[in-house]
């Protein structure tokens, strides 16, 4: 008897370690900040976390996640993180960085051959670039490339292979000199994607979940939910100009047996996740890239990723006194939208209101869950902003 105690103790607190519990969130702070956005028909609903460098802080869920089955918002709701995705895609090129299977300055023709000879259009017609487009030009948005979704047969993108991906976007010639001007573009993150695979030898999505989301225990964040996984699902909204309410937006993303469609991975903006599991994403970055004695990138690489590459470069993201790094957007000067955050913040959005940001002057990281999809800035939205001044003032050292 003693013995098998003993192994049930052991179970317990390994399972306990790998499950870290939810904090409560009593004082409902957050939700109390942004309950008029429910009121006023903004959004139907959220769910904020604030981690530090141990872990969950607080996590508030609040309003409803399906609003005609009436599901309320749940700490497990799932969201469509979107572009989100990027920085973790970046954060998989740095890991091959490391290892010496890439480098910052290597051609993009050297994981794609069929980038060799592509164009610059100008005026007078297509010339060649001054340079080469590098891996570096990609993960800082520099690249050049035409941001138009380029797929032979007009076939729907998400349902071709990352190589097939990789050569329809080299059919067509760049829109600027590489290092030259800022221009937010998936097809580059999508391409870092296809490099991971020529360098690791491994599908993306299989890189990415052997090297980051199964080590942080990240069970929830995927590609293609299950249909358990989709009925946690947070529905996407966006609003009715005719009554002025918000109504459920269509989107297979959030209906259709994914698994079974055998969708490619989007590099830029694939993945569902939840509260829990970017805690622990942002847990580790909190930690300088450790984790529970497991080290996932040098500190020093994570420094080069959430420091400004672009110098003074003009137009750099989506709202004022940003910066540039490698697959992070950085706060240079805080105003706006990002006056609660201390320079050298560092995060990335979604294009359904989706937010994470990481202060490493406070030790604090602050996530927005929401789904809609039609504001007209998530980035410099009015949620995005009373949400984060009210985890501060809650949360902050």
């Amino acid at each position: 008897m003693r013995f098998l105690s003993l192994v049930l103790g052991f179970l317990l607190l390994t399972g306990c370690r790998q499950q870290k519990p939810m904090p409560d969130n009593e004082n409902a702070v957050t939700a109390f900040a942004l309950q008029h956005f429910v009121d006023g028909d903004v959004i139907t609903g959220a769910v904020t976390a604030v981690v530090g460098p141990d872990g969950l802080i607080a996590v508030e869920a609040f309003g409803l996640a399906d609003v005609a089955q009436k599901r309320s918002m749940s700490k497990e709701s799932m969201f469509w993180i979107a572009s989100m995705t990027k920085p973790m895609t970046a954060l998989g090129v740095m890991m091959l960085v490391e290892e010496g299977k890439v480098k910052l300055d290597d051609p993009v023709e050297k994981y794609v051959p069929a980038f060799k000879g592509i164009q610059l259009k100008t005026a007078q017609g297509l010339v060649a670039p001054k340079r080469l487009v590098t891996v570096k030009d990609l993960l800082t948005h520099t690249s050049g490339l035409d941001t138009t979704v380029a797929t032979p047969a007009g076939k729907p993108v998400d349902t071709l292979p990352l190589a097939a991906m990789a050569e329809a976007y080299a059919t067509r010639p760049l829109i600027t000199e590489p290092g030259s001007k800022w221009t937010y573009n998936n097809n580059a993150i999508n391409l870092l994607g296809r490099i991971i695979e020529v360098a690791s030898g491994k599908p993306y999505a299989d890189f990415m979940q052997e090297r980051l989301f199964d080590p942080l225990g990240m069970e929830n964040t995927t590609f293609w939910p299950n249909p358990d996984q989709l009925d946690v699902v947070a529905k996407p909204y966006s609003l009715d100009k005719s009554s002025g309410g918000l109504v459920e937006a269509k989107n297979s993303r959030f209906s259709e047996p994914l698994h079974d469609l055998k969708r490619t991975a989007i590099p830029a903006g694939g993945l569902y996740s939840c509260a829990r599991d970017l805690g622990q994403l942002y847990q580790m970055l909190l930690n300088e890239g450790e984790l529970d004695g497991r080290r996932y990138l040098k500190s020093a690489t994570l420094k080069q990723m959430t420091t400004n590459q672009l110098g003074d470069l003009p137009g750099v993201s989506f709202a004022p006194g940003m910066r540039m790094g490698l697959g992070f957007h950085i706060v240079g000067e805080p105003q706006g939208v990002t006056e609660s955050l201390c320079a050298g913040s560092y995060g990335h959005g979604g294009a359904y209101g989706t937010q994470a940001w990481i202060d490493p002057v406070k030790q604090r990281a602050y996530v927005l869950l929401i789904q809609r999809t039609d504001l007209k800035n998530s980035d410099q939205s009015d949620i995005r902003r009373e949400f984060q001044k009210a985890a501060r003032e809650a949360y902050a050292k």
